[in-house]
């Protein structure tokens, strides 16, 4: 998969892919409906994606809580698994914001990447002040060359698909709802970094990862399922999961501590995914520290159980 972030200067060979457009967070399953759609709209054309960095929310509101399901990096490694060749990621900035709704269809879509097909959902908004439609995107493709077929929204059970809904699960230590929506357990990718190393202390050395820029699921303990997807390590493991602010250990900012059972090796620089399988409990303050490693020898042991019938 190649990712172009630059409408205006772009290779041959990436122009005239069939595209499905939106900020895709979580590639759920509603977002999986439209790839597909578009994959069938021109067989003969290169299977493509356009997003935006940052995410627009994040542009016009950056001070706002974190929301994203998926960082950059997360989004792109799941689209390639879906088969997606070309990854428009348009660096979204004030030129790009300020396009009106004609202005973009003719001069990104049409001129910048002589797209053949877009497929967007049909709640699509695009241009300046979010004034365009589905329907008027298929008046320009009339007029400018390119194909449109605009998706229906897709549903679970009696709920809608989507990204807040998604965001909402994750809130109420639902991974397992979330997941239902997403059609794959949702992941926290991103490098290991250098923790205060008090895991190790307690006999449950931990991989931290940063949760910044994210949306925070419910803070607490959960069963993990855990790619290592760089270095000698590389693998899949099992694991258990803490999610918060270490109350034991004053005030700290939220990030994720995953340990990978049975697994001695050092991950420190490495990049992970861990899938949130089941939420087992929420952040204590205990009274002692022996306390604390009695309650996870449970978390662990629950966790094997968990992790063991999936």
């Amino acid at each position: 998969m190649r990712i172009i972030r630059d409408y205006q200067y772009v290779r041959p060979e990436d122009r005239g892919a069939s595209v499905a457009i939106g900020n895709f967070d979580g590639v759920h399953l509603g977002h999986q409906a439209v790839i597909d759609i578009a994959a069938k709209a021109d067989a003969s054309a290169p299977l493509g994606i356009m997003t935006f960095e940052p995410h627009p929310r994040q542009f016009f509101a950056p001070d706002a809580a974190p929301f994203r399901l998926m960082s950059a990096e997360a989004k792109a490694n799941r689209l390639e698994k879906l088969g997606v060749k070309r990854l428009y990621e348009l660096q979204f900035n004030t030129g790009l914001s300020t396009l009106t709704a004609e202005e973009f269809a003719r001069d990104v879509i049409a001129k910048g990447l002589a797209l053949a097909h877009v497929v967007v959902g049909s709640d699509f908004c695009f241009g300046k002040g979010r004034a365009g439609t589905a329907t008027m995107l298929e008046e320009f493709g009339k007029s400018f060359g390119f194909g449109v077929t605009i998706a229906e929204l897709v549903e679970a059970g009696d709920a809608q698909i989507s990204s807040t809904n998604i965001r909402n699960a994750l809130s109420d230590g639902q991974p397992r709802v979330a997941a239902e929506m997403l059609g794959h357990w949702h992941r926290i990718d991103g490098e290991v970094i250098s923790g205060e190393q008090r895991g190790r202390e307690l006999g449950y050395p931990t991989a931290n990862m940063s949760l910044e820029g994210l949306h925070p699921p419910k803070h607490g303990v959960y069963a993990v399922l855990v790619d290592v997807l760089t270095g000698p390590h590389r693998g899949s493991y099992h694991g258990a999961t803490s999610i918060g602010v270490r109350p034991m250990f004053g005030e700290n900012v939220a990030n994720v501590e995953t340990y990978l059972f049975d697994f001695k090796g050092d991950l420190y620089g490495e990049h992970l995914s861990v899938a949130l399988v089941e939420y087992l409990r929420g952040e204590e303050k205990f009274d002692s520290l022996d306390a604390l490693i009695t309650q996870m020898d449970a978390d662990c042991a629950q966790a094997r159980d968990i992790l063991a019938r999936i």
